[in-house]
């Protein structure tokens, strides 16, 4: 299919289905299919806009100076190819099992089992960072100080654990509404920056503009430290694929998938890029930190009153909304490789709603581990488990770079069909987002301190995933010989 006839079924917002796919999997069965368009669309927004933004984006300007936008914009592109590649595989086959599944299908049990438990590691370390950042969040209002942080950190994770396990529909609803604060604050905050810009409004005695940035330059510490920084705005972009996993629950996915990964394009332009640009033209990089969220700063440089209190609760939002979407994407991939032998099989059992409580629970219960680490080290429990959770999101999107590649090779002999909603420039689309990945786990390695310790880990997580393997491998035989049999 040609570039133009891609492009034109992209416009219509739909994807023609592709040959039905021999692989079945049972962990597809049994799912209600309760989350809407909205809910989709929202969830897209929500894994694209996270802490990432609102917090980390004032010690990277620091770090970076203006460049920052550049940084964001390059990774951007490389998750919409992540996400767009697993677009392609689920109008190919929905399935919440998701890249798992796929690596199943176009890789073997063996990668299946390493797709999941990569995904696993990513999503418990990071719901134990989350619960940590959400307690930290609600220190800052007075009615939370005397509370202690492990305290703060459970009922965090109470609260959340018990709407994800209710029904999808719960959930769907809750990051519904966190995106749609999300959204809320970062326009509003937009609309201010770019009346400041426009209007020349001083901002703690500075004038806005181009000046700001044309005075130190696009690279003002030179391009080495946008470089380093790359390894931490990748991470900012960690849950895109998390509309793949909702696609299982979804009636006319193959309708509603594809509107909603195209926004995430324009989406990451206007909040990531655009946020940026417009943060490095009010303020000079040198006024950020950090140690506070780049809009607080504005604010209260503004002296906007009751400012800092308003972003620090949208900030405690987006620190819950992925703490929920964790629990959520966690609880269906276990499922599925559960229901394969991969996993306990406990991860595979379902309650009356319709929810994988089983691998739900797990999750919440390195969530409650979480709850331990800050009981002891509550000052350093963020960083520690934040590091693990990195390797796990690079092992992720590699997985899903690789089934894309592989589903485009079986395309190519006539074994597979591809939809017409599809990654462009496939195969050389992969590869270069493979080399990419690779060069952020060199950046981490050359940027010495935490990134190097965690890549010097990658060899015992590699022999974990292997002996985890060897643990397993003879009941997924025997499991995958029963339903050849059935």
């Amino acid at each position: 299919m040609s570039d133009g006839s891609i492009k034109a079924a992209d416009q219509l917002g739909a994807g023609t289905p592709a040959t039905t796919s021999p692989h079945v999997d049972a962990g597809d069965a049994g799912y209600s299919k309760d989350l809407k368009s909205r809910h989709i669309n929202m969830i897209a927004i929500g894994g694209a806009i996270g802490t990432g933004l609102f917090l980390g984006a004032g010690g990277r300007l620091a770090d970076a100076g203006p460049s920052l936008a550049i940084a964001y914009a390059v990774c951007g592109v490389f998750a919409f190819f992540v996400v767009r590649a697993l677009g392609e595989l689920i109008l190919y086959r929905p399935s919440s099992g998701a890249f798992v599944s796929y690596a199943r299908e176009f890789m073997g049990e063996k990668g299946a089992f390493a797709a999941g438990w990569l995904y696993f590691l990513n999503w418990s370390t990071t719901a134990i960072a989350d619960i940590t950042a959400a307690a930290t969040y609600a220190h800052f209002w007075g009615m939370f100080s005397d509370i202690p942080q492990w305290v703060l950190a459970l009922i965090a994770l109470a609260v959340v654990l018990t709407a994800n396990l209710i029904s999808v529909k719960y959930f769907g609803e809750m990051e519904f509404w966190f995106a749609i604060i999300k959204v809320a604050a970062l326009v509003a905050f937009m609309l201010v920056g770019i009346f400041l810009v426009v209007t020349q409004h001083p901002v703690d005695g500075h004038t806005p503009g181009l000046s700001t940035v044309s005075d130190t330059g696009v690279f003002p510490v030179g391009t080495l430290p946008m470089l380093l920084v790359i390894q931490g705005v990748v991470f900012a972009y960690a849950s895109v694929e998390l509309c793949g996993v909702a696609a299982g629950e979804t009636e006319n996915p193959e309708k509603i998938m594809p509107r909603a990964i195209n926004s995430i394009m324009w989406r990451v332009g206007l909040f990531y890029v655009g946020s940026v640009v417009l943060l490095a033209m009010l303020l000079p990089y040198t006024a950020y930190s950090g140690d506070q969220s780049p809009f607080v700063t504005v604010m209260d440089k503004l002296g906007v009153p009751g400012a800092a209190g308003v972003m620090n609760l949208v900030v405690l939002t987006a620190a819950l909304s992925s703490l929920n979407s964790g629990l959520y994407s966690t609880g269906r991939i276990l499922r599925s490789m559960a229901l394969s032998g991969s996993a306990p099989r406990f991860t595979g059992l379902m309650n009356k709603g319709q929810v994988p409580y089983g691998g739900i629970l797990l999750t919440a219960g390195f969530g409650v581990l979480g709850v331990g680490l800050n009981y002891v080290v509550p000052g350093q429990a963020f960083e520690i488990v934040l590091n693990f959770a990195s390797i796990g999101i690079l092992g992720t999107w590699g997985m899903i770079m690789l089934c894309s590649l592989a589903f485009w090779y079986r395309s190519q002999d006539g074994r597979t069909t591809r939809p017409a909603y599809r990654l462009p420039w496939a195969p050389y689309t992969q590869i270069v987002t493979l080399l990419f990945l690779v060069g952020v786990v060199f950046l981490m390695w050359w940027g010495g301190g935490v990134g190097r310790t965690t890549v010097t880990l990658v060899p015992l997580i590699a022999a974990a995933l292997v002996g985890g393997w060897f643990l397993v491998r003879g009941r997924v035989r025997e499991m995958a010989r029963a339903r050849q049999d059935a």
